[in-house]
């Protein structure tokens, strides 16, 4: 099978590398980085100069991934390929975008006689060794045509076709959202054991835990790489911690739908915390307490 991938960075970069080292399948590769698209073409893809480059030496009906970052280029990239595709055509995303947005360009897509589909992509860096889990999104024909690059991609039961248009990213969008309550419960876990009485070694705990403990996962056993190359006290480490949209998606959703997220609402709070330098908020506290009952303050200028 012949597919065209536009985005080669971490994850798309390392995709491009999967398929052509595990399958027979070509490649046409490009990315406005020439470091990157050479990458590629070390990996065994054929270097186009430009997205039209790309489309012109794909075969009709053409398959064209994009893997870059969610929202306006994204966008860029959908309405750039609608000028230079052709009925019959065939478009992936594979990044995260919102599912609306996917609903949205299926629809345009339709409109042009183009198949689309979305593809939540999970397994970051590490995907190259052990596969993506894939979330798809997309008509049952669309599906069946991309399957063969599914199958490269993911490990055995490694993707699922979740239902029409959009559906991918619905589901990628709460796996997300999932991802950060369970990424808050073992970092207060951690923060509780470092600032204990007791000397423990957190790299070993979380060793440990992966163990046949219940919290056991790969998370977990991420933590203990974090902890080995970094040391307990994580000191060359900003506690600052950004986010990427899925997980503010997954919360509003979860208003719109009346359905109680407590924990992954407070986990996405706690990145906002992580964000600010001193919290005006707990400035608030500060002085609200020491005006209702004459608590001491510490001043801007104190140590300590």
């Amino acid at each position: 099978m012949q597919i065209g991938f536009i985005g080669l960075g971490r994850m798309g970069g390392n995709m491009v590398h999967r398929i052509l080292r595990d399958s027979g399948h070509e490649v046409i590769a490009w990315d406005p980085s020439s470091d990157a698209v050479g990458a590629a073409a070390g990996h065994g893809a054929k270097a186009a100069e430009s997205l039209a480059d790309l489309v012109a030496r794909l075969e009709a009906p053409r398959h064209v991934w994009m893997m870059v970052p969610a929202g306006g280029p994204t966008q860029q990239t959908f309405e750039a390929l609608l000028e230079h595709l052709d009925a019959g055509d065939l478009i992936v995303d594979g990044g995260n975008s919102r599912w609306t947005d996917s609903k949205s360009r299926a629809a345009h897509a339709r409109e042009r006689g183009l198949e689309f589909v979305d593809v939540g992509t999970s397994g970051g860096i590490w995907g190259l060794d052990v596969g993506y889990c894939m979330m798809v999104g997309g008509t049952e024909e669309a599906v069946a045509r991309l399957a063969p690059i599914l199958d490269v991609l993911a490990p055995p039961d490694g993707w699922g076709h979740m239902g029409p248009s959009g559906a991918g990213h619905y589901v990628k969008m709460v796996h997300n959202g999932v991802e950060y309550g369970l990424m808050q419960a073992y970092a207060e876990g951690f923060e509780i054991m470092h600032s204990s009485e007791y000397e423990l070694d957190l790299r070993a705990i979380s060793h440990l835990w992966n163990q046949g403990s219940v919290v056991r996962s790969w998370l977990c056993e991420l933590a203990e790489r974090a902890f080995a190359a970094e040391g307990n006290d994580l000191a060359d480490l900003r506690g600052y911690v950004d986010d990427s949209g899925e997980g503010r998606w997954t919360v509003f959703e979860s208003i719109d739908r009346d359905v109680p997220a407590p924990v992954i609402t407070l986990a996405l709070m706690a990145r906002f915390y992580s964000r600010q330098d001193e919290s005006y908020a707990a400035k608030v506290l500060a002085a609200l307490r020491n005006q209702f009952g004459g608590h001491a303050v510490k001043k801007a200028d104190e140590a300590g």
